[in-house]
């Protein structure tokens, strides 16, 4: 769906209207501006754009909308719990509280601020390692896949039986290869990419004889790398 230009406006207009209705009852019906009002009044707002600013800390990805909700939820929970002390404390306890008491005001919002942000970047902390996951598994998957797509690619230009069995053999090795890899494996994957580009250029010079070598030298290499892939589970 297409974006109006109006679209960014209302969103901005949203998102000022708790500011708006909230500023309102706070300068109309505050009994004293006392350091413990205003200690409240700034958690209430610090709360609040960190709920607007939630969606700036999760990391772009694949699951990027199952990473936002449960950071969302924190944050609306800690907004919720922030804004019903800050009423407390801004007009409630001014009533019968000594006016310079802020200390209970602080401590209080301070505790919900930290457990927020506890709960907050340890929740972060796990997106990222589940995104490096999801980004490193894409880079293992797309090795098989980009390799077995172009030794598709060149069986099908291979016309004499005899090599096109040797090549056949080599995109069978490849398509059932499992597509989880590891670090160590990166070297063997390197040098199965840049044989499979050597073994392009002999069958497009028409080199039976070196095609059939690097075919072999392919399939070897392709099995080994399956192989090391074993010890390494």
């Amino acid at each position: 769906m297409q974006t109006t230009t109006t679209t960014p406006i209302l969103r901005i207009i949203r998102y000022l209207i708790f500011l708006v209705v909230f500023n309102a009852f706070f300068f109309l019906l505050a009994r004293e501006f006392t350091t413990s009002v205003w200690i409240s009044y700034g958690f209430v707002h610090f709360a609040y754009f960190m709920l607007l600013a939630t969606g700036q800390l999760v990391k772009a990805g694949k699951s990027e909308s199952v990473f936002t909700y449960p950071l969302y939820y924190i944050s609306s929970v800690y907004f919720v719990v922030a804004l019903i002390t800050g009423i407390i404390f801004i007009w409630v306890v001014p009533i019968w509280a000594d006016p310079e008491a802020y200390r209970a005001s602080l401590l209080v919002q301070l505790s919900f601020a930290g457990i927020y942000g506890i709960l907050l970047v340890t929740h972060m902390l796990a997106n990222e390692w589940t995104a490096d996951a999801e980004k490193e598994r894409q880079v293992h998957i797309s090795f098989i896949k980009d390799a077995s797509a172009k030794m598709k690619g060149l069986l099908e230009t291979v016309s004499d039986k005899e090599v096109r069995k040797k090549v056949e053999r080599v995109y069978d090795a490849l398509y059932s290869s499992p597509v989880k890899s590891h670090p160590e494996l990166a070297t063997t994957e390197d040098r199965i990419l840049r044989s499979i580009r050597t073994l392009e250029s002999a069958i497009a010079a028409g080199d039976k004889d070196e095609i059939v070598s690097l075919a072999g030298s392919l399939e070897a290499a392709i099995n080994e790398r399956n192989r090391q892939l074993k010890t390494h589970n």
